[in-house]
């Protein structure tokens, strides 16, 4: 009991750390070192939370601002073109409704508006269709009254988690794939101080030290 006891703590503590993908030789594909360009763009397909229906936007917004402020990257308004797409998606600490997506969501070689004029309001949702042919009910049993069926709305716990994924914006195929470098954790996008951009910084100077090391190395 005690040894199973101590692997649930540990698969615990494991789930409850961030997830952030580095080598342990501290290496990071070449295209995040060479990068001059980058583009932040909310995840998509991602969920807005009624309650807080701008978190996405801010997320971008403070990650676009911790990168201007590192000054290593100039960040451009679209995927085309870009050398690094960095795609986040803010945490939903409670049930959200699932067929509610996020207004500012881009695919990939969409242009990202740098302002948002207009702001994020209650977007247009079809109402849901109640069952039955005539939209009405399903049909009862020859000569039986029409029950009407109540339509609910789906919804689930999604996104519990930040999470930040660095993809290279040269690729043929964007966005597929694993990413070169990703966090998935909670408060990484946290407002204004955005830690996982730290992260991300300090995992972009190790490499760049490791890579210095390894070409003096090489006659």
């Amino acid at each position: 009991m005690r040894g199973r006891f101590s692997m649930l703590v540990s698969a615990s503590l494991m789930m409850a750390g961030p997830v952030l993908a580095k080598g342990k030789d501290k290496t990071l594909p070449p295209y995040i070192l060479q990068a001059h360009t980058v583009v932040v763009i909310i995840a998509p397909g991602t969920d807005i939370d009624p309650e807080d229906p701008q978190a996405n936007l801010m997320a971008q917004r403070d990650v676009e601002a911790a990168l201007t402020k590192w000054g290593r990257f100039q960040i451009v308004n679209s995927t085309v073109g870009a050398d690094l797409i960095i795609v986040v998606r803010k945490r939903h600490p409670r049930p959200v409704d699932s067929s509610i997506s996020d207004p500012q969501q881009t695919q990939a070689g969409a242009t990202i508006p740098t302002n948002n004029p207009g702001g994020i309001g209650s977007p247009n949702v079809r109402p849901p269709t109640i069952g039955g042919q005539d939209g009405i009910g399903q049909r009862a049993p020859q000569g039986g009254p029409t029950q009407p069926q109540v339509p609910q709305i789906p919804t689930q716990v999604l996104n519990t988690d930040d999470s930040f994924e660095v993809f290279d914006g040269r690729a043929e195929h964007r966005m597929e794939g694993d990413p070169g470098w990703k966090y998935i954790g909670q408060d990484g996008l946290h407002s204004h101080n955005v830690p996982v951009v730290e992260s991300f910084k300090k995992a972009v100077l190790a490499a760049d030290k490791a890579a210095a090391a390894a070409a003096v190395k090489t006659p």
